[in-house]
């Protein structure tokens, strides 16, 4: 339906995960199964879920696979507030990727409103 690969939106969730799997990448041994692991599944999610949605056949679906990736961001942060209460990353790391996360939320908020409006119009 829609090439992913030409949003915005796409690419920007894209370098979230990268650097989300090279902050993770220092997190301690004990924690690759845990954390870390949620941490690196929810960030991935972000990026999957607009490009699968771009893919189905419809605008609702489309719609749809933004609210998951949007819920995937949300996750995200959750699981970065986690790793910052525990010592696993600092406040800086946490407010810098936060500020990250938000503006993909903005943007993905963005993004179903015109699908919403494109949709009524048809």
């Amino acid at each position: 339906m829609n090439n992913y690969k030409n949003l915005k939106l796409w690419e920007k969730s894209i370098e979230l995960a990268v650097e989300i799997y090279a902050l993770v990448g220092k997190f301690p041994m004990e924690e690759k199964f845990g954390l870390a692991s949620q941490i690196k599944r929810s960030a991935v999610s972000i990026s999957s879920n607009i490009a699968e949605g771009s893919g189905r056949n419809s605008l609702k679906e489309f719609k749809n696979f933004l609210a998951y990736s949007y819920g995937s961001a949300c996750e995200l942060e959750t699981q970065l507030i986690i790793a910052e209460k525990v010592k696993l990353i600092g406040k800086n790391d946490l407010k810098e990727l936060q500020t990250q996360i938000t503006e993909i939320q903005k943007m993905n908020f963005a993004l179903s409103k015109s699908l919403l409006k494109k949709e009524t119009q048809d």
